[in-house]
């Protein structure tokens, strides 16, 4: 007879307290130096050609080093999380990419510095999966909407701040501070995050239920739980679980016959969330100008996207545990296609800044959600390999994504692009809507290894 810890359940009957809104806060953090960092590529590249530091084939260069790096950061972050722990992986990506981040200030020539954010991106890349699947390790499954909202903010006001500080700093202080500012952040985000707990589902699933133990225990202390709801229960050799450490499952059991639905489905929603996002985001404001859109209206696009970045994740704190993770992914992306949908059709300066705000907060809103809830898709024994999987997918589909853009534009102008994205968001929120995967304790229960007992006895229902 062995004695478990029962994480899955125990962590869900919390009350959020002191402990969820630290780990919000440190998640947070390193969320937004992700997105901070990420995005200073746009006025970092414009301020070097002027001083001859870089060309515009060296910046094209360093794009895709970016995109490349994203893409294996990802893939990496998976397997190192579900093997060697969250923790390690967590500090590990926001260290690598805080460090290189500074050295990349006093890169020598542009060549070494595209070899630097090749690597910086594979931390940035590696970051952004652990982020999100640590709102699914910590977080009840009442209350990870919200948190996935918050964590939505923290990566929006990192692209906008991005934006402001470029604005201000590079021509005071050049290129090079902007690398700084964002690699001390990380770095100090890091610092504040040495004593973050290893996640007891992990611990558990491994069979390392004395260390599962001790560190619910602490959460339970900081969280103001005396006694927990749920205890340690005693489970016979019957069910599955041994006392031995739980063996280490290979990668593909994401592609075996009761996975690969949820492998597939995952792949779609965060491939079409990535490019949707993108589409809007990047390419818009390039558009409209091309089309004769004064520099004041592409302004106030810009204005648009910005605070449609924040807002749409705001909308997802309030509205997400009251409508279900599922309700709001469908919402958000039946929404974003409708708006996409009229969007070309626009014309008066009011209306593209009002409904360019709408369509990129719903955007905003459908990536939060689509990335945060991927995750609870597999069990703990391979969660971060399975949503590290579709962000490789989704980021290396992005390195192909402007060819594909800009073929749509030269065919069939603005109006082909923007409906293409509009179908891609009816496509996935329709089969999400019909494929209606569950994630109940006993669905994850079929799926989940023998020793992954962290969901396989006592996952609950998520609200997905």
């Amino acid at each position: 007879m062995t004695t478990h810890v029962n994480a899955s359940q125990r962590l869900d009957n919390l009350p959020i307290g002191k402990f969820h809104r630290r780990m919000a806060l440190l998640v947070g953090l390193g969320l937004f130096f992700d997105s901070f960092d990420n995005t200073l590529s746009s006025a970092v590249l414009a301020s070097m050609l002027p001083t001859g530091f870089s060309t515009l084939e060296l910046n094209s260069f360093f794009l895709s080093a970016t995109f490349a790096g994203l893409a294996i950061g990802a893939a990496f972050s998976g397997w190192l999380s579900d093997r060697i722990g969250r923790g390690f992986a967590f500090q590990f990506s926001l260290g690598l990419f805080g460090i290189l981040a500074v050295a990349a200030a006093f890169a020598p020539t542009m060549e070494v510095l595209i070899g630097m954010r090749f690597l910086m991106a594979i931390g940035m890349g590696a970051e952004y999966v652990i982020c999100y699947g640590m709102i699914t390790e910590f977080f009840p499954c009442d209350h990870r909407g919200r948190y996935l909202g918050l964590l939505g903010v923290f990566g929006g006001f990192g692209v906008s701040l991005s934006s402001l500080v470029g604005f201000l700093v590079i021509p005071a202080f050049s290129w090079r501070a902007m690398f700084i500012i964002g690699g001390v952040g990380a770095l100090i985000a890091w610092w504040l995050r040495r004593g973050m707990p290893e996640s007891p589902r992990w611990l558990e699933s491994r069979g390392r239920h004395e260390e599962a133990e001790a560190v619910l225990q602490s959460i339970e202390r900081e969280s103001g739980v005396s006694s927990p709801k749920t205890s340690p229960i005693a489970v016979t050799s019957e069910a599955g679980v041994t006392d031995q450490k739980a063996k280490y499952v290979p990668i593909t059991v994401l592609f075996s016959r009761s996975v690969i639905r949820r492998t597939l489905l995952a792949l779609v929603l965060t491939v079409i969330c990535l490019f949707g996002s993108y589409s809007v985001t990047g390419w818009m404001p390039t558009f409209f100008v091309k089309q004769g859109m004064t520099i004041t209206s592409s302004l106030g696009f810009n204005a648009a996207i910005m605070s449609g970045y924040v807002a749409g994740p705001l909308l997802c704190m309030l509205l997400a545990d009251r409508l279900g993770r599922r309700r709001s992914i469908v919402l958000s992306g039946t929404l974003a296609a409708i708006v996409a949908g009229i969007y070309p059709f626009m014309t008066e300066p009011a209306l593209i800044i009002a409904v360019g705000f709408v369509l990129v907060a719903m955007a905003a809103s459908f990536l939060t959600m689509c990335l945060g809830t991927v995750p609870e898709f597999f069990p703990t024994a391979f969660r971060f390999r399975g949503g590290g999987l579709a962000q490789t997918v989704g980021r290396v589909c992005l390195i192909a994504s402007p060819f594909i853009v800009l073929g749509l534009f030269n065919s069939f102008g603005i109006v082909g692009v923007i409906l293409t994205v509009s179908g891609f968001y009816v496509a996935a929120t329709t089969l999400y809507a019909v494929a209606r995967v569950d994630t109940s304790a006993e669905a994850l229960a079929q799926i989940a290894p023998a020793g992954d007992t962290a969901d396989a006895l006592e996952e609950p229902k998520a609200r997905a």
